[in-house]
Parts: structure tokens; C-alpha cells; sequence
């Protein structure tokens, strides 16, 4: 495998995923249209990062939890995704765990709110942030410019990589290789699907969820899937006869909540929970629980990127 510092169900064959997906392209949260593509394996932009970063946060116990438009007073409504280990997944008791899910129910204690969890589709995700079907959505969200035409987002809590997963004995060795006779797999609505559609100008195959897109690279129906590292990391296992060819990080568009972009009150309540769990040392725990690969705090914070407001510091351990 190499790295560079840079910046869901059983397998169906392609051409019925294909169809599905085609059909579900219209416009809306998860369409990739897109008038200015967006190039998810560009390098670190500080000024990208600090123009959406908040210099501060009011403290937690100054929050007023009456104003901040829940769909039920006292609890935080959450849609996130079932099959996306170490992230964002259900585990074999039926608890919705994974780091952003552990990361957002401490953020919640901090609030003295009540977490609650359900499981949807990342492709509609944000449109159900914006319907207000839910309070939060919590998914390994990259923070584009073009998904804040549709919500709001909190400060970053996480950075993102992208990988190409392929059988062991693949032809394609990482992003170079991919052209337009490779069979590309992406998560319909995802940075990645964007990158291969609008930077790469190639047609990928849209899946549904992870585990779709990984059990047809299994099975030899896609030769590629560009993924969420993270996610990618949670899906190959040994046995599978398929590994990560390659893996970028990339910062320059943070990981954060999504919430109703008229929802300010509770953008800068989750703000204010976040910095608190970065403060006492949650957010350092949690990271180094759940990402074995990133162990100290130079693997945590690359290139100069660090999770919650301008002002928050990261306990040294």
C-alpha cells in the first residue's frame, strides 16, 4: 500500500446498480453536477479552512437550550449510516457507534442532550438535514462548498483520506491508473464520486452503500472503488483477496456535522460541545480508539489542520 501526504448489503451486478443509480441522479444533495468541480486530492488550503472556522465558541454552560430548534426538545435527532466502520455503523447489539457517532454522543453530554440515531442512505442525507427530518446528520461528511449551498456545517472534528481499493491482483495500482477503460466504483453523492465524475471527467458505477461497492470489487464486477479511506480500511479484511492500493490524505475540506443552515443556535451550541470534548481530552481518546493508524498527535493533526474553533487548544498528552 502506499500513502501520500496530500491533501451499504449483498454484492448486485453492475448493470442493475447502474440503472437504480442513474435513475436516482436527478438534482438535489446528492447529485455531482457541478458548475466548479471540486478536486478532493488537492493539498491543504489554510484560508479554506479558516474561512469556515469560528475564532471562538460560547461555553457550554452559556448555551440556551431553548433556542435551538429541535425537532424534540432535548434531544439531538441524528440520521447517519449503517455499514461504514470504524465511522459511522451499527454493531452486532444494534447500537449505531463508530468514531463520529461516539465523538457526537460526547459532544451531547457536554449539551445535556439526548442522542438518538437512524439510519439512513448517504445520498439523501443532507436533503434530510435540510427538510429538518433530522436535527444532525453525522457521516463522514466532507465539507464542500457546493454541499453548503444545502446545510450548514459545524467546525471540523475530523480531516478525510481517499483510497482505490482493488483485488490483490489488480492492474490498477492507485489514482494514476485510473482511466476510462476502468470500472470505477463509487457511494452515489460522495466526495468520491464527485472527484471521478467532474475531476476525472470518467463515468463511475454508483452503488448505494459500502458494502455493495465492496462486495462488487470482491467479485470482479468493478476493478476499482475510490472510497473513504476510513471506510476502506473497515471493509478489506484479509481472506478477501483485495487490498488498498493507495491512500491520500487530504485537508482541505474538513470533516464536520451537517445542520439546517438556518439552524445557527444549534450550528454554535455543537460547536461549543465540540471544542469542550477537544478540551478535557475526548476528541484525542476517541481519535486514537478508533484510528489505530493515527496513534500520536502528528498523525492526528496533519499539514497544520486541527478539529473545533481558532481558539481551542489539544491537550498534550
Amino acid at each position: 500500500m502506499k500513502i501520500k501526504a496530500l491533501k451499504w448489503f449483498s454484492a448486485v451486478p453492475v448493470a442493475a446498480v447502474l440503472a437504480v443509480s442513474l435513475a436516482a441522479c436527478g438534482g438535489g444533495a446528492g447529485s455531482t453536477s457541478s458548475a466548479s468541480p471540486t478536486d478532493a486530492l488537492q493539498g491543504s488550503d489554510q484560508k479554506t479552512l479558516d474561512k469556515y472556522t469560528t475564532k471562538d465558541v460560547t461555553p457550554v454552560d452559556k448555551i440556551d437550550k431553548s433556542k435551538l430548534g429541535l425537532i424534540t426538545d432535548g434531544t439531538l435527532r441524528v440520521g447517519t449510516l449503517s455499514d461504514a466502520p470504524p465511522n459511522i455503523f451499527i454493531d452486532p447489539s444494534g447500537k449505531f457507534t463508530g468514531y463520529d457517532n461516539e465523538l457526537l454522543r460526547a459532544v451531547g453530554a457536554k449539551l445535556g442532550l439526548k442522542v438518538e440515531f437512524a439510519s439512513t442512505d448517504f445520498s439523501a442525507l443532507l436533503s434530510q438535514v435540510k427538510n429538518k427530518q433530522f436535527d444532525v446528520g453525522s457521516s463522514s461528511i466532507s465539507t464542500t462548498d457546493k454541499r453548503r449551498e444545502t446545510v450548514g456545517f459545524t467546525n471540523g472534528y475530523d480531516f478525510g483520506y481517499m483510497a482505490v481499493v482493488t483485488k490483490t491482483d489488480s492492474k490498477v495500482k492507485g489514482f494514476a491508473d485510473l482511466k476510462s477503460d476502468v470500472r470505477i466504483g463509487v457511494v452515489q453523492g460522495t466526495v468520491q464520486d464527485d472527484y471521478v465524475t467532474n475531476t476525472l471527467k470518467l463515468e463511475p458505477v454508483r452503488f448505494p452503500d459500502y458494502n455493495t461497492v465492496y462486495a462488487n470489487v470482491k467479485s470482479g464486477q468493478v476493478d476499482a472503488w475510490v472510497a473513504p479511506s476510513q471506510q476502506a480500511t473497515g471493509q478489506v479484511k484479509d481472506g478477501d483477496n483485495t487490498k488498498i492500493a493507495e491512500k491520500v490524505v487530504n485537508t482541505q475540506n474538513f470533516t464536520a456535522w451537517a445542520v439546517n443552515k438556518d439552524n445557527q443556535p444549534l450550528i454554535d451550541a455543537l460547536n461549543s460541545g465540540l471544542d469542550a470534548v477537544i478540551a478535557d481530552g475526548t476528541w484525542t481518546k476517541l481519535t486514537a480508539e478508533w484510528y489505530k493508524d493515527r496513534p500520536t498527535q502528528a498523525e492526528q493533526t496533519p499539514q497544520g489542520w486541527k478539529p473545533g474553533s481558532k481558539a481551542v487548544q489539544i491537550p498534550a498528552k
